[in-house]
């Protein structure tokens, strides 16, 4: 999380390689950060360790609607454009935060259970006599996509 700080940007290529999804947050009351996100995209796609790697858009700070600057259409339409989940959030009042880290997550999931070449999977944990890494199962259960809500609560 370098918070758009330009001063930070040249240690986040290093983090990308090894990255297997992306949190792509902007401020839903500040049009440069929204502008931002096109540029964070390129460096991951330039950066990334995969051309396919899990990116979710999140608008912040939904709580702040008469402050607002960037509809929810326009930033769908930027999420569509760039094939990536968008979902609102507020840091400040807790609103969709875990909702979104859960919903890359997801993503990332899914891609590993597709993928049955993937390295880690099925792989023995540290220090445990039994127990596997196995993309879509907790507790050798398969595991429920909770219904997510996509927009703020007001």
């Amino acid at each position: 999380d370098t918070a758009g700080q330009e001063r930070y940007r040249s240690l986040t290529t290093s983090f990308f390689r090894d990255a297997m999804g992306f949190l792509l947050v902007f401020d839903l009351t500040n049009e440069a950060s929204f502008i931002n996100v096109r540029n964070w995209i390129s460096e991951i796609q330039s950066n990334a360790y995969s051309e396919n790697v899990d990116m979710i858009l999140i608008g912040n700070k939904c709580d702040l609607e008469k402050e607002r600057i960037i509809t929810k259409d326009r930033a769908f339409e930027f999420a569509q454009q760039y094939q990536v989940d968008y979902i609102e959030t507020s840091a400040l009042q807790n609103i969709n935060v875990a909702e979104a880290v859960e919903l890359l997550l997801d993503s990332v999931m899914n891609r590993l259970e597709e993928n049955d070449n993937f390295p880690m999977k099925n792989m023995q944990l540290p220090n445990r006599t039994s127990g596997y890494i196995t993309p879509g199962l907790i507790d050798g259960n398969p595991r429920k996509r909770k219904d997510l809500s996509f927009c703020c609560n007001y």
